[in-house]
């Protein structure tokens, strides 16, 4: 039934690239490329195709075909399956090149480094030591032809046809009938008498040799060439020299041989051989040894060759860290090799075990994965990042570690634009708030403020209009002087972002009170950033058909075009804030506990002032400056208590917290308000920060008075004069807009700018204020230890089992 007959070649599960053979080696086989049909996985496969009257040559390579089944080592070319019909024999091995195509190819790329040529000659030499010492075999083939390359530069050693045993029980070695080959053959074999006394491994070692002259020297003429060493390196001289002696019985046994080389000042001792027999015996070492091979690892990986790194070091490394509990000491010379990967391999190798890592519960890895996020972090894709690395991110926000606190809270400026909306404006933006206004480490509070103002962009509009005036804000209050500069700085890089009535009636009173500041780089930034408001509100003062462009950001939606001002403003605080902060936090873990009581008073200006931990500062003589300090210092005072006093408990009970003492910040922002005038057009609490109170966020601290106060009588709206400027025009003044008062306000002409007015204010009971504000201090810590009283007394005591939150 020969119709039911299958080709077996057809069926079978590897098929042929139709590329010609490559390297067309010496003997009886032709090596083609070609993939599994399966996976698309590269594989080399040697056909023999069988010819009539060749049975000879047939008997050798089915003889080869066995000997390469049978035999496994990691020297020898890797057997993967293979395919015996009567018109053709085929045999599936890794991917390999012939080291023949393999050196010619490299030496048009720059030449092999001597250190790739040693461990090279290391695995053949330890492939022979296997063969004669382990096996009792004789490879009788040794030579160029023989040697193949995979694709981590690893030398395999091939050409089996010819092998016989040592003991010849097999009737001793096969005739070859080719000359390429036989020219290596040493000169002992020319004398049949056998009178010549030598060892097993006396002919495979002087092929070596003839091997070893031909990897540096190019393909031998003759033998009479192997006199002269030309190009081996002279370290490599003696050992070759006994190599091709005319004695076979001083030829040494491959062992021999490798541990010669081995010694000190040898060929082949150096780190890179030492690096790879640590690889093949990584299974084996004891855990301090492999930690400590990590660590010194990503020195070395910038010598070594890119094949070699990629294909050999890298699966090491994913095994050490999967099954060897390696941990956090692989990280560096995992990202250092991925640096070689394309895009597609990176996706399948590296990005799987980083997005494990991010859920260890190891410090030391969570804080090597958020100091190396830079590396990795273009190949994340955006669900990724929202499902699986940050809800393991966010919990460094509320980590007791300082360091992992500080690099959480640096990684958003990679992570926030692959951000989703909830996990960016609302997720984020509760730890963010929650570090700023509490956190014990001034640094920290400082790199919170700047990488809000640096993913400032990102937000939606909603949320930059009821965050980051707020936040900025609280940051200038802030008594750790870096603090106060980043929330200058903020409000500098984000000003695009603001409207006009913004920028006159909260930024500008804001970024006024810090011309006081007794720090000084706080008040230069701050006169440059108050500089660049009233620029922008004195440029639509004059052309008013510019308001439409300066606020075309005011209201667009998130883009990450915009985060470009940010990064020019606030750069420094990324650079010099962060090491500052790793210090502070090494030095002075504390230090920032005593910042929440120190009351900051200005210095003379002939006084410099320490930089950047705030300390009291001696008592000025200028009358003006206390007036407005203790103002300062009044709603400072409260804003500290509050904080210190207030039962702060966990995110998702900010809320109770906040609403149960909504009236205490309203009577805290009357007291901050104490004492000057108020600005017109006055928002209520209820309707700016309704849903932000109600998470416990930003506003606390910002909210103003409910009820505006008049302007002093004779006020005269700045509106009413003529400036010396032309004739009013039909143009409508947006600046009328910004300024809607009473109508019901008397307006009788006088100027407020008068010197009457300034001897009003220099006039005025300080101490009357002071006792005021004393008083009301008293009264409001009156207040919350009653309600804590009564918390405490409707929760009752805790229940078994249950845990106080902080």
């Amino acid at each position: 039934m020969w119709f039911f007959a299958r080709d077996p070649v057809r069926d079978f599960p590897f098929e042929l690239s139709q590329e010609p053979p490559e390297g067309n080696p010496p003997g009886p086989w032709a090596l083609h490329r070609g993939r599994k049909k399966a996976t698309g996985s590269l594989v080399s496969i040697f056909v023999y195709d069988v010819k009539p009257g060749a049975e000879e040559q047939t008997q050798v390579a089915k003889a080869a075909f066995k000997r390469l089944k049978t035999l496994r080592h990691p020297n020898i070319l890797a057997y993967i399956d293979g395919l015996e019909t009567e018109k053709c024999l085929h045999i599936v091995t890794e991917a390999v090149t012939p080291l023949g195509v393999y050196l010619k190819a490299r030496a048009e790329a720059g030449g092999l480094k001597e250190q790739e040529l040693s461990w090279g000659l290391h695995q053949v030499v330890k492939a022979l030591s296997f063969l004669v010492n382990d096996c009792g075999l004789i490879h009788n083939n040794v030579c160029m032809a023989a040697v193949f390359v995979d694709r981590a530069g690893e030398w395999k050693l091939g050409g089996l046809d010819y092998m016989y045993s040592a003991q010849g029980n097999d009737g001793g070695p096969p005739r070859k009938g080719i000359p390429e080959l036989e020219q290596y053959d040493p000169p002992e074999l020319a004398d049949s008498s056998g009178r010549v006394l030598r060892e097993k491994w006396s002919a495979d070692m002087w092929r070596l040799g003839c091997l070893i002259w031909e990897v540096f020297n190019g393909p031998l003429p003759r033998a009479a060439a192997l006199r002269n060493p030309g190009k081996i390196p002279k370290s490599l001289v003696p050992h070759y020299c006994e190599l091709v002696g005319a004695n076979p019985k001083v030829r040494p046994n491959p062992a021999r041989f490798l541990q010669n080389c081995q010694g000190p000042g040898g060929f082949m001792n150096n780190r890179f051989v030492e690096t790879n027999l640590f690889l093949e015996e990584i299974q084996i070492k004891e855990p301090a040894e492999k930690q400590k091979f990590f660590q010194e690892l990503s020195k070395s990986l910038d010598s070594f060759p890119e094949d070699f790194c990629r294909h050999k070091v890298l699966p090491q490394l994913l095994t050490a860290f999967e099954f060897g509990n390696a941990g956090a000491v692989v990280l560096t010379p995992l990202f250092k090799v991925g640096k070689l990967l394309s895009a597609e391999e990176y996706q399948q190798k590296i990005i799987p075990v980083v997005v494990k890592m991010f859920s260890s519960i190891d410090r030391a890895m969570r804080i090597r994965l958020l100091q190396q996020m830079e590396q990795f972090i273009q190949y994340l894709d955006e669900p990724t990042v929202n499902t699986q690395i940050f809800p393991h991110v966010v919990h460094g926000f509320l980590d007791t570690n300082p360091a992992i606190r500080e690099q959480t809270v640096k990684s958003m400026l990679l992570l926030a634009p692959k951000l989703n909306e909830n996990n960016l404006n609302v997720e984020l933006m509760k730890h963010f708030a929650r570090l700023q206004a509490k956190d014990e480490q001034g640094p920290i509070r400082c790199n919170t403020t700047v990488c809000l103002g640096k993913i400032g962009s990102y937000l939606s509009a909603s949320t930059r209009h009821r965050v980051l005036t707020s936040a900025f804000s609280r940051a200038t209050k802030d008594p750790f002087a870096p603090s106060r500069v980043a929330g200058v700085l903020g409000f500098a890089a984000t000003h695009n972002l603001y409207s006009l009535s913004d920028c006159a009636h909260k930024i500008l009173p804001v970024l006024c009170g810090l011309t006081v500041d007794p720090e000084k780089s706080v008040r230069e930034q701050a006169f440059k950033a108050i500089r660049s408001f009233l620029s922008k509100l004195e440029s639509v003062s004059e052309d008013p058909t510019q308001l439409a462009e300066v606020e075309k950001d005011v209201h667009a939606a998130s883009s990450p075009g915009m985060g470009g001002t940010a990064a020019s403003w606030a750069g420094w605080a990324v650079t010099g804030v962060s090491s500052l902060t790793s210090k502070l936090i090494r030095t002075h873990p504390t230090a920032t506990s005593a910042e929440t009581n120190v009351s900051q008073r200005p210095t003379p200006e002939g006084n410099p002032t320490p930089a950047p931990t705030p300390v009291p500062a001696a008592s000025t003589t200028s009358s003006h400056w206390e007036t407005q300090q203790e103002d300062k210092d009044e709603a400072e005072d409260s804003t500290t208590d509050r904080w210190d006093e207030e039962d702060w408990g966990s995110l998702e009970q900010e809320a109770e917290s906040v609403l149960a003492q909504q009236d205490d910040w309203n009577s805290l922002g009357q007291a901050s308000k104490a004492g000057q005038i108020s600005h017109p057009e006055r928002k209520s609490p209820e309707s700016d920060w309704s849903s932000w109170e109600a998470e416990g966020s930003w506003e606390q601290g910002w909210q103003e008075s409910n009820s505006p106060e008049p302007p002093p009588e004779g006020t005269r709206l700045t509106s009413e004069y003529n400036w010396g400027g032309p004739e009013p025009s039909d143009k409508g003044d947006p600046f009328a807009a910004l300024s809607v008062r009473s109508s019901a306000q008397p307006r009788p002409d006088v100027d407020l700018w008068g010197e009457d007015s300034w001897e009003g204010l220099e006039t005025d009971s300080r101490q009357a204020k002071a006792e005021l504000a004393r008083k009301k201090r008293e009264e409001r810590r009156r207040e919350m230890e009653a309600k804590r009283a009564e918390k405490k007394a409707a929760k009752g005591p805790m229940k078994l089992g249950a845990r106080k939150l902080d």
